[in-house]
């Protein structure tokens, strides 16, 4: 196994892990509140599910381009369209539920990513969210399935005043 690939894995095990605690000691009021950091309007727990309804495709990303495909058939736009849709069809996960979700689907990311080799991880591909620019599969790691958590975990304790 890759000793990045470990570490990389490592730290979606971790972000995950915050998030979960964290989401854990969440009341029911605090699961319904709108988030209040920029033009995000869903709920808490619409965000805990959708970070953890998130991990399969960000990680089928990561291994088209470390397959040396490319990825340049989704935009800013389908990524609104698809957390809209989302945030219509879970308004009503319930914390048991989105955590059960996060773990299983965090887990079997950092599993995916264990998986990668060395080569896999610096192969870079045309990207359409980084406007075309070849991007390595490490980075889309990092910048999507890894950052996903800690990134939401931060607006969410902001939402929170904690």
């Amino acid at each position: 196994m890759s000793s990045r690939a470990e570490k990389l894995a490592a730290r979606i095990e971790e972000g995950a892990a915050g998030l979960a605690s964290f989401a854990e000691g969440l009341s029911d009021e605090e699961w319904t509140t709108p988030l209040s950091t920029g033009r995000d309007r869903r709920t808490i727990g619409v965000i805990v599910h959708h970070v953890a309804s998130m991990y399969p495709i960000e990680i089928e990303v990561a291994k088209a381009v470390a397959s040396g495909g490319t990825v340049m058939n989704v935009s800013w736009d389908d990524v609104a369209a698809i957390n809209a849709g989302h945030a219509l069809e879970n308004a009503p996960a319930t914390k048991g539920a989105a955590l059960e979700l996060l773990r299983r689907n965090s887990q079997a990311a950092a599993d995916a990513v264990r998986a990668f080799t060395d080569e896999e991880l610096d192969r870079a591909a045309p990207f359409s969210l980084s406007y075309g620019a070849p991007m390595t599969a490490q980075f889309v790691v990092e910048d999507h399935a890894l950052r996903h958590s800690w990134h939401h975990l931060a607006r969410i304790r902001l939402t929170l005043g904690r």
